[in-house]
C-alpha cells in the first residue's frame, strides 16, 4: 500500500494550504481515531503536543475534534517536544501520540506525525492504512460514545523529569557556562529549566516564541545566533536546539559548530568504552560523513547506514538491536532512554562528558577530520520528476565515474519539500565542486 499524503516525517506542508488545513486534520483525526479504535471499545486515549506555531491552535482543534468524533478520548499536552509525545505516549498508556509540528521549517509551515501506544513513531504500513481510509466515509461514534478532551498541564514538568533521570547520578553541572537556544520553539521552558536544575550557569536564546518567530535566525538550522551568545557570554559550550527539539547542534566555547556525526562519534566511542554500545555498532543515514565511517573502522566498530529519516534509523536500530544512531543533521536516537531523536537529551550527554572529563568542547567536538562534502539543493515545480531525465541520469552516471575510489555521490528527493538534494564527498575539494555543480546543472534543466 503506497503512500501519497505521509512524508519521511508525517503530513506536512504550508499552514491552512492542503494538506495543512482544518478540514484535512479534522479527517485525518476521524481515520486515526478509527484506526485505532478498531475493536469497538470505549477505553481508547491519545496525546497531543504541538510546538509554538500560530497555526497549532487551528491544527491542535480541528485533530481533536476528528478523534474525539470516533470515539477517542484526547489528553491535550500543549507546546511540548516531539521526544515528549513519545515518552508521555508509554507513559499515559494512549493508544496514540500526536505532535503537531513542522520542525526545523519555517512559522508558515505545519505537520501532523504521529506516534504509536509504545512510543514509535508509526510505521510506513499503519500511515498507509491510515492515508487509504481518508477516501472512504468514516463512520463516526455513536452519540452516547464521542470522546472527551482534557488538557494536562503539567505535561513539560513530566518530560523535564524524565530527561534528568538520564543523566550520569550523582553528576551536576556546576562551573559550566552552557548557552541553550530552543528556536522560540517547543523547549522554550523545559530546557533552560533542566539546564538549571542540574546545576549549570544558563543563557538562554529563542525564549520567546511568538507564534511566529519560530526557527527565526536562531536554533540547529541557524547557528549563528547561538555562536555569538557563546563568544559575547564567555560560555563554555552552546546547545542549539530546533523548533520540535528533536535535533540538536553543539557549540563549542570559539562558537565552532558540531553536527550530529560528531556527536555520534563522541557517543559511540565512550559508550563502546563503557561497553553500552550494543553490536558494536552507530546506526547513521547516507548523509553522514564518510570520516564517521573511517572513525568507527578505526575503533572496530560498525556504521550501518539507512534511508533518510530518523524513523529510518529507530527501525534500524530496532530491527537489529543496537542503541545510538541518528542523523547529520542533529537527530540523536538513544533507545536505551527515549523513542525518538532527542536535542536536549544529546545535549544532556554531551554536557555529562564535558562534567566528567573536565575537557573543553572544542577537544569533544572534533571526533574525526571530515571528508570534504558538498550539498545543494534544486527546487522543482510541481509535477516534475527530474529524477526520471535521461541527461540526469547520464550526468549522475559519468560523475560517479569520475569520482570512483576517491568518494562517493548521493542523490534524492527530500520528503519533506520540493527538493532535489545533490550531495558528493571527495577528497579532492576542485573535483567534489566540479561533480556537484554538473550534475546540478542537468537537475536544473531538467526541473
Amino acid at each position: 500500500m503506497s503512500r501519497k499524503l505521509f512524508g519521511t516525517d508525517g503530513v506536512r506542508g504550508r499552514a491552512n494550504t492542503y494538506p495543512m488545513t482544518a478540514e484535512m486534520a479534522l479527517r485525518l483525526g476521524a481515520a486515526a481515531g478509527r484506526y485505532f479504535r478498531r475493536d469497538g471499545s470505549t477505553a481508547h486515549r491519545v496525546v497531543i503536543g504541538k510546538d509554538t506555531r500560530l497555526s497549532g491552535y487551528m491544527l491542535e482543534n480541528a485533530l481533536t475534534a476528528g478523534l474525539t468524533s470516533t470515539g477517542m478520548n484526547v489528553l491535550l499536552l500543549g507546546p511540548v517536544p516531539t521526544p515528549a509525545v513519545g515518552f508521555l505516549t508509554r507513559s499515559m498508556r494512549a493508544d496514540l501520540g500526536v505532535m503537531i509540528s513542522a520542525s526545523h521549517n519555517p512559522h508558515h509551515d505545519n505537520g501532523i506525525k504521529f506516534f504509536g501506544p509504545d512510543g514509535f513513531k508509526l510505521s510506513d504500513e499503519a500511515e498507509a492504512e491510515i492515508e487509504a481510509m481518508l477516501d472512504g466515509e468514516i463512520a463516526p461514534a455513536p452519540a452516547d460514545e464521542i470522546g472527551r478532551a482534557k488538557r494536562i498541564d503539567d505535561a513539560v514538568g513530566r518530560y523535564q523529569e524524565f530527561v534528568k533521570t538520564t543523566f550520569p547520578a550523582g553528576l551536576r553541572l556546576d562551573g559550566l557556562k552552557v548557552v541553550i537556544d530552543c528556536a522560540n520553539g517547543a523547549a522554550y521552558k523545559a530546557a533552560p529549566q533542566v539546564l538549571w536544575e542540574l546545576g549549570a550557569e544558563v543563557i538562554p536564546v529563542g525564549v520567546s516564541p511568538n507564534g511566529t518567530n519560530i526557527n527565526d535566525r536562531c536554533g540547529s538550522t541557524h547557528t549563528e545566533t547561538a555562536a555569538e551568545a557563546v563568544v559575547a557570554h564567555g560560555a563554555h559550550v552552546g546547545i542549539s536546539l530546533d523548533g520540535d527539539a528533536d535535533r540538536v547542534m553543539i557549540l563549542d566555547e570559539t562558537g565552532r559548530v558540531a553536527d550530529g556525526d560528531q556527536i555520534m562519534a563522541l557517543l559511540a566511542a565512550r559508550w563502546a568504552e563503557e561497553g553500552r554500545l550494543r553490536g558494536g555498532t552507530l546506526v547513521a543515514t547516507v548523509m553522514s560523513n564518510l570520516g564517521l565511517e573511517r572513525f568507527m573502522a578505526g575503533r572496530g566498530l560498525r556504521l550501518e547506514r539507512t534511508a533518510v529519516g530518523d524513523r529510518y534509523v529507530v527501525e534500524a536500530m530496532r530491527k537489529g538491536g543496537w542503541n545510538l544512531g541518528g542523523e547529520q543533521s542533529g537527530h540523536i536516537v538513544m533507545t536505551d532512554f527515549a523513542t525518538t531523536g532527542d536535542g536536549l537529551l544529546a545535549g544532556l550527554h554531551f554536557l555529562a562528558e564535558m562534567a566528567r572529563d573536565g575537557q573543553p568542547a572544542s577537544r569533544l567536538v572534533r571526533q574525526f577530520e571530515t571528508v570534504p562534502q558538498l550539498l545543494k539543493n534544486v527546487r522543482f515545480a510541481a509535477g516534475a520528476r527530474p529524477l526520471e531525465a535521461d541527461s540526469v541520469k547520464s550526468a549522475i552516471a559519468a560523475n560517479e565515474a569520475r569520482i570512483a575510489g576517491k568518494g562517493r555521490i548521493l542523490i534524492r528527493k527530500s520528503g519533506t519539500e520540493p527538493l532535489i538534494r545533490v550531495m558528493a564527498e571527495c577528497e579532492d575539494a576542485g573535483l567534489l565542486g566540479q561533480v556537484v555543480d554538473e550534475i546540478v546543472a542537468a537537475v536544473v534543466a531538467a526541473a
